[in-house]
């Protein structure tokens, strides 16, 4: 039997996005500080709930899958974005973003 609830939980990543333009500029962060950039521009967003702590979790977590796939280099302590690399995964965000509101605008109406 398959279920046709018709609910997902693909929606576009708001704290990668919010990485990836971190990260994209020329700059080396420590965690701190760049966990703090995430957070003030989730809050400006209205989109940092979760709690502090889940929230410097799931930034760490991101984090490390972006060092993981190569995105990002870690030296020591410090992140440095590559940003070709950067580019392409907010492209593909964005794309997520646009498919995602057209879902939801489809299923408002109808």
């Amino acid at each position: 039997m398959t279920n046709n609830s018709g609910f997902t939980r693909r929606t576009p990543d708001i704290m990668t996005e919010e990485l990836c333009a971190i990260l994209s500029q020329k700059v080396s962060y420590e965690f701190k500080p760049l966990y703090d950039l995430v957070y003030a521009n989730l809050y400006a967003r209205n989109a940092a709930s979760g709690g502090d702590e889940m929230l410097r979790l799931r930034a760490y977590d991101k984090l490390q899958n972006l060092v993981h796939d190569g995105m990002v280099t870690k030296t020591a302590k410090k992140y440095r974005g590559k940003p070709a690399s950067l580019r392409i995964v907010s492209s593909r965000l964005e794309e997520w973003r646009v498919a995602a509101n057209k879902r939801a605008a489809a299923l408002a109406a109808g």
